[in-house]
């Protein structure tokens, strides 16, 4: 007979139930695996007794997480959609990567990054399909005391006007449409034309749709630009530059949106300035500021 037949761990019982499973894991067992494990058990018992859900409740959430690992294929994962629905996306990224105030703050990185797009000249447009208002934007990458940084790398990436990433209309779409990669120059500047951002749904077909429906929400996206920035040296930035005019800023259904995020988007009617940029009238202006943080800068303390 086992240690455990012998009566080495307790008996079940409701008000110890946590205890009891935790007491469980093995003596070999890694200090973290040990902590997640524990903590894990201890809120998901204390979240079972604060519902008290009946058997049918139970199994229905059983079926859910059956359904959402169904609907999870190469090109889609359902579980973390349900991640980002739940703000656990964010609050995990948003541990991973506190930084001093003046730094641009991350926020998550979506489903829809292409690696190896090529290089693009400043000032390139990335609008293949000629649908949308017109955007252009100045943007600057420098660091925390305001130096320039030369030679950053900068991804790029929105959805079409039809609420679309290239990626999910192919053979619409054209390939590498509102995609782009720049490099900042000595004055750590670059600039791009495209279109401006709008709002569009996740996919919301699935079990993780059902669920956004029985809790009275939409499945919408605020409208927003992806940047990626890296530079030699200083912490990579994953972050968008949100449309101050979207309705949708408050409700993001992922919770992607913090305040520093929001941009300043200003409307010209002005056929001289649109001609300088090689844009139709009027058009619309944003210049971000990307402000980085040295690999070995200091991080602020756990709030």
């Amino acid at each position: 007979m086992s240690a455990q037949g012998k009566g080495t761990f307790p008996l079940f019982d409701e008000q110890r139930s946590a205890d009891i499973v935790n007491a469980r894991i093995g003596a070999d067992v890694d200090p973290r695996t040990r902590q997640i494990a524990q903590t894990v058990v201890k809120h998901l018992h204390a979240a079972v007794k604060e519902i008290e859900p009946t058997h049918e409740e139970w199994l229905a959430a059983i079926r859910f997480l059956t359904d959402t690992g169904r609907m999870c294929t190469d090109w889609r994962q359902e579980f973390i959609l349900l991640s980002d629905v739940l703000g656990v996306s964010m609050l995990v990224d948003a541990i991973n990567h506190r930084r001093p105030g003046a730094a641009t703050e991350n926020t998550i990185l979506g489903p829809f990054f292409v690696e190896g797009v090529p290089l693009s000249a400043s000032g390139a447009n990335i609008c293949l399909d000629g649908k949308g208002e017109p955007l252009v934007v100045q943007a600057e990458v420098v660091d925390i005391e305001g130096h320039p940084v030369q030679g950053a790398v900068v991804d790029v990436w929105q959805t079409n006007e039809d609420g679309f990433y290239d990626v999910q209309q192919k053979g619409v779409q054209p390939d590498g449409n509102l995609r782009g990669k720049f490099q900042s120059d000595a004055q750590g500047r670059f600039w791009f034309r495209t279109v401006k951002p709008r709002e569009y749904p996740i996919p919301d077909d699935g079990p993780v749709g059902k669920l956004l429906a029985k809790l009275g929400r939409h499945p919408n996206r605020a409208a927003h630009i992806h940047f990626i920035i890296q530079a030699p040296g200083y912490e990579t930035v994953i972050t968008h530059v949100f449309a101050p005019d979207c309705p949708y800023l408050g409700e993001d259904a992922v919770f992607g949106v913090k305040e520093s995020l929001v941009g300043r988007f200003e409307k010209i009617e002005d056929p001289t300035r649109a001609r300088s940029f090689a844009v139709s009238s009027p058009f619309w202006l944003t210049a971000p500021s990307f402000v980085l943080q040295r690999n070995n800068e200091k991080r602020p303390a756990k709030s």
